[in-house]
């Protein structure tokens, strides 16, 4: 029997909600065992900056290095527009992608049997859908120096942003890609903008020659992000794994997020290197969605995608693909009995609240177990 440390960090707004209906998912695995989670609840972002001043602080940083797996909830919001950039609520999770060199963001986009209807496409479309978003996440446009605001005088500014990728940021990030496709279908499309940006270029370089060096066996193909978006709407099952940058993983994660319903259904993992010595790798699972202040403590807010990142922790630091396929199941199985949070539910249709959707889902666990 193993014991795992987790550090939650709720965050803002919805953060803490669902949360909430994570805890009860580690309290019920807790009783059935074999492993075992201990948990302790930290501060981040808005609620942070609210009390110390900042969007995290080191002593939660050194906990969240020493943690098994960090599960993270949601940051920012209004309330947070007008303080300091470097303390803005979103540098936490910058800060903690960063310092734990969280460089590979798996973010799977499946659409649910029973929520085909939900999707923004039609049903043909993403019925079956199961893709893999791999979004590189330490480089590029958002970590790249300089990053400044010049006053250029006369009313006029200058900004610039940089985007900045080494040879060794593309091929791990590309191994990671295949390695995955050859647990799946065995495709790995890359997408960048080679026709118009040099880290297009040297990104599609690396790709190709990891590929002929070590991959041969996985298909590879080659996208610009800009027509990849459009693909992904016109034909989304043709994708099995995705690798692509900062700045587009980010938004081709979130178009992939319409495709399945809701963004409150999408989770992610984050993932660092493999330490030689221990076998073990820096991680954080968070939902795709955001604090979403609109609906802060109103209870209405979806749980699963916070539930499945969970799933993902057990996957993919723990080596508990059995528990992992329980979340799942359990969660297709809520949605096959009709239960929808209002994100999901058809128009005019009854919608039940974060608590029930978490006790539904727990329900379709202990009948498993």
């Amino acid at each position: 029997m193993a014991t795992h440390n987790l550090l939650l960090l709720p965050g803002d707004g919805i953060g803490p909600e669902v949360m909430g209906e994570v805890k009860r998912v580690v309290d019920f695995f807790n009783k059935r065992g074999p492993d075992k989670f201990t948990t302790e609840d930290a501060l981040v972002g808005g609620s942070c900056y609210d009390a110390h001043g900042v969007s995290i602080t080191d002593a939660t940083m050194d906990k969240a290095k020493a943690a098994d797996a960090v599960i993270f909830g949601a940051v920012g919001g209004p309330k947070w527009d007008k303080v300091p950039y470097e303390a803005r609520p979103e540098a936490g999770l910058l800060r903690l992608r960063k310092d734990l060199a969280l460089y590979a963001n798996l973010r799977p986009a499946v659409t649910y049997p029973a929520l085909a209807e939900a999707s923004s496409l039609k049903r043909e479309l993403v019925e079956g859908l199961d893709i893999m978003i791999l979004r590189e996440l330490t480089g590029g446009v958002y970590f790249g120096e300089p990053k400044t605001i010049t006053d250029l005088g006369n009313g006029q500014k200058r900004a610039v942003d940089t985007q900045v990728y080494d040879t060794y940021e593309i091929e791990r990030i590309g191994r990671v890609a295949f390695e995955l496709a050859r647990k799946r279908r065995n495709k790995v499309t890359s997408m960048e903008k080679r026709n118009v940006m040099k880290s297009g270029v040297l990104w599609n370089e690396v790709i190709t020659a990891l590929h002929a060096r070590e991959f041969k066996d996985v298909e590879l193909e080659h996208q610009l992000a800009d027509s990849g978006g459009m693909q992904l709407v016109r034909n989304p099952k043709q994708f099995d794994v995705i690798v692509t940058d900062n700045l587009f993983g980010d938004m081709l994660s979130d178009i992939a997020a319409m495709l399945t319903g809701s963004l409150g259904m999408l989770a992610s993992a984050s993932l660092g290197e493999v330490d030689p010595k221990t076998k073990r790798r820096k991680a954080l699972y968070e939902p795709v969605h955001g604090s979403a202040p609109d609906i802060a403590g109103k209870g209405i807010a979806n749980p699963i995608a916070m539930i499945a990142s969970f799933g993902m922790a057990l996957r993919y630091s723990f080596d508990r693909g059995k528990e992992a396929d329980m979340i799942d199941k359990a969660i297709a199985a809520a949605l096959d009995k009709g239960l929808r949070t209002a994100d999901i539910a058809a128009p005019g249709a009854k919608s039940v609240g974060t608590a029930d959707m978490g006790s539904a889902i727990i329900v379709e666990l202990e009948a498993m177990a």
